[in-house]
């Protein structure tokens, strides 16, 4: 899938002291200055940004996040919020959000998990038991059932195969045992899907989904549709497409988060503050390639003012 590109890179002669002033002095008396606060949030990396939060702290004995609250307002208080945040803490708070309260949304539990690498995931359970006292598992377990609570729980672990090369014949007698369960039977044996889709290692995958379609005449992904439904099977159908292009993944849930009716402001903070470290740039290119049109340019008509400026600011 080639080079993940971020489009936010360190700032150079960087000095967290001196961000930190800048943001106190742009949040001090009558007013904000929310210029200064994007010129520096918005153009530094995470690592830079926990840098800025730790300086912050101890020159003013009060958290960012504090500060920011009690100035700003709406979806860009929310946005430099996130900012200001570790992305485990950050992505953490997501996942109770969407398990705490009425309902729950499986939507985000689904991004951030069957998305994620080991690595995240990892981070993301500490913070999580750091935060919230118990293991982010045991609400997973507490909200959500059958199928999909498995897959889930599977994810958690942060187990994922790492190896990078790809046996082609291991991938081959995979793809023939996600036929023999499914396809090939009446019914289905759920554990193989499971069992292969959330443990074997992203390229292995990739090259499962190839084997599959030349053994069998038709996709994994369709498989899947015969043989799931509901979450589970957006689940699963998560894993594959991030398997063959997690860029064009993101892409297509920014263009959910601001398409249609409204704008989904949660989610594209999320992605926005979670990839722009990462492959943001890469995601960008996606959104132009599949809908004609630049990621800016939607991001510019769907939202407005500061938090618009701060968007784009992201968005390089």
């Amino acid at each position: 899938m080639g080079e993940n590109i971020p489009t936010v890179f360190p700032a150079s002669s960087f000095n967290p002291r001196a961000d930190a002033d800048a943001l106190h002095k742009g949040m001090k008396g009558f007013g904000t200055d929310e210029k200064a606060l994007i010129s520096i949030l918005c153009h530094r990396t995470c690592d830079q940004r926990a840098s800025i939060n730790l300086a912050y702290k101890a020159g003013y004995g009060k958290d960012l996040e504090s500060a920011l609250k009690s100035e700003l307002s709406g979806c860009f208080e929310k946005l430099m919020v996130a900012l200001c945040l570790p992305i485990a803490e950050f992505m953490a708070r997501e996942v109770h959000h969407a398990i705490s309260g009425m309902g729950t949304n499986e939507d985000t539990l689904i991004e951030v998990l069957c998305s994620g690498t080991n690595q995240e995931i990892r981070e993301m359970n500490a913070a999580y038991q750091r935060l919230y006292g118990h293991p982010m598992e045991k609400d997973i377990k507490g909200d959500t059932s059958g199928e999909f609570e498995l897959l889930l729980v599977s994810m958690v672990q942060g187990q994922r195969d790492e190896n990078q090369a790809v046996d082609v014949y291991e991938a081959r007698a995979d793809a023939h045992l996600l036929f023999q369960a499914g396809a090939a039977k009446i019914g289905t044996d759920e554990s193989v899907f499971h069992s292969i889709l959330a443990s074997r290692s992203w390229p292995h995958l990739r090259q499962v989904i190839s084997e599959y379609h030349n053994m069998h005449g038709h996709t994994l992904e369709r498989a899947v549709k015969a043989e799931f439904s509901f979450n589970a099977e957006r689940g699963l159908l998560t894993i594959l497409q991030c398997a063959k292009n997690r860029h064009e993944y993101f892409a297509h849930r920014l263009h959910h988060a601001i398409d249609g009716l409204g704008t989904n402001d949660r989610n594209l903070i999320r992605i926005i503050v979670s990839r722009c470290d990462v492959d943001l740039n890469n995601i960008k290119q996606e959104y132009e390639r599949k809908f004609s049109r630049s990621l800016q340019a939607d991001v510019s008509g769907d939202t407005s003012g500061d938090y618009r400026r701060a968007l784009l600011a992201l968005l390089g």
